[in-house]
């Protein structure tokens, strides 16, 4: 677990704030306020404290990734669009993980099912983990995983 005790950083990126309305055939009906109602439950039950947050703006998102270094809190990220192109985003996710913290990828959806342009992630290659398929459980697994103190680092991998 990070020096931060038992926080977390929940960092959703564009256009998750649109969960719900936009495509609940593929993301669910689940709307953000939702989702972030219930990772905060997910936490509180496996003894965590999650600040979920989301943006569509890529320079917040990096933002946010260097406070969790400062504050040395691990992460639950979903890069969302970003996974696929963002090298900003990508050094931003490695130096929480070099910084010894952990880092777990999530998506809502498979991106490996999906359209082809979606298949690659340039923040798997720095992250401690992904879990992806699962909607928002994708969420509770990640936190469960933080939990249970694994591995910390992407040099853990």
């Amino acid at each position: 677990m990070s020096d931060h005790g038992t926080s977390v950083l929940v960092i959703n990126g564009p256009n998750l704030g649109r969960l719900g309305t936009r495509e609940p055939d593929v993301y669910g009906a689940l709307d953000a306020a939702g989702l972030a109602e219930a990772i905060r439950g997910w936490a509180e039950e496996l003894g965590l404290t999650a600040e979920v947050r989301q943006t569509d703006d890529e320079a917040t998102l990096v933002g946010w990734l260097h406070e969790a270094v400062d504050t040395r809190r691990d992460v639950v990220l979903n890069p969302a669009a970003f996974t696929h192109y963002s090298y900003a985003l990508r050094d931003a996710a490695a130096q929480v993980t070099t910084a010894g913290l952990r880092l777990v990828e999530v998506h809502l959806t498979n991106p490996a099912t999906r359209e082809r342009f979606r298949h690659t992630s340039v923040v798997a290659g720095v992250a401690t983990g992904t879990v992806a398929g699962f909607g928002p459980d994708s969420y509770r697994l990640a936190l469960t995983a933080l939990q249970g103190g694994g591995p910390h680092g992407a040099a853990a991998g």
